[in-house]
């Protein structure tokens, strides 16, 4: 069942979702050259902390950390670790959720390190714009197939591929609710779009299959061919016939 949010819900959303922003802009100066993805995710927790808000990630399902970080082919939920260094030329995946009062705010960026391979710094960029390409395509009297289609012909179209086994999702009281946001798909299909939708749009994108594994430690999720991927995430809500970024609050620009 789909929750459309009231307009004082949706105030209630904002903090959580700004906390999103703000530390997903505040991290990015510590991604480099030696740092471990455990002082990343520790930097992230006390961050969260000095805004009094819950990591939405520690617990759920049983993952141990604040951030899901994840490197090169890794796609998602990559556990933080003190024996995960990151290097020059990586590309760095920082997934976060945060609570506060009871609701979820849900963000994620890609960081290149240093030099890296001009077409992986594409790659990011590709990622980060088949996000654009479909808000393009949130509005009332739409699908919800027209926003996945964009973002899967903005990506195909750069010559790279979306990842199809982890889609976006409906975000509210729960982290995970209805409905399931595809990166691919037809246009004219899915759910007509209504204002008081708030969704978590996040493309994962791939420089080589759109297949992929699940580690033995049960959450780390791989490329089938260890290429490397992206991962770009906002919470969202249309309403008012119009658009809003809340993990993107006004004065940042991430």
């Amino acid at each position: 069942m789909i929750k459309l949010k009231s307009e004082r819900e949706i105030d209630e959303m904002r903090y959580p979702n700004a906390v999103v922003g703000e530390v997903l802009a505040y991290i990015k100066e510590y991604v480099v050259d030696g740092v471990t993805t455990y002082d990343l995710n520790k930097l992230i927790e006390e961050y969260f902390k000095r805004r009094n808000v819950l990591p939405a990630f520690k617990g759920y399902a049983g993952f141990p950390a604040a951030a899901c970080i994840s490197l090169n082919e890794m796609v998602v939920h990559g556990i933080p670790s003190k024996k995960i260094m990151v290097k020059n030329g990586d590309l760095v995946s920082i997934d976060v959720g945060t609570i506060h009062n009871g609701w979820y705010g849900d963000g994620a960026r890609t960081y290149a390190v240093g030099n890296v391979d001009e077409k992986l710094a594409e790659l990011v960029e590709s990622t980060k714009g088949s996000f654009f390409e479909g808000l393009k395509n949130l509005k009332v009297g739409n699908r919800l197939g027209d926003v996945s289609h964009a973002i899967q012909s903005f990506a195909e179209s750069n010559g790279f591929s979306i990842i199809r086994d982890y889609v976006g999702h409906g975000i509210g009281r729960n982290l995970h609710e209805d409905p399931q946001v595809p990166n691919f798909g037809k246009p004219f299909s899915g759910i007509p779009l209504m204002n008081g939708l708030v969704i978590a749009i996040e493309p994962m994108v791939s420089m080589g299959t759109w297949k992929v594994k699940v580690l033995d430690d049960g959450w780390g999720v791989v490329t089938l061919d260890n290429s490397a991927s992206a991962h770009y995430e906002n919470t969202v809500v249309l309403h008012n016939n119009e658009v809003e970024i809340l993990t993107i609050p006004e004065g940042l620009d991430v």
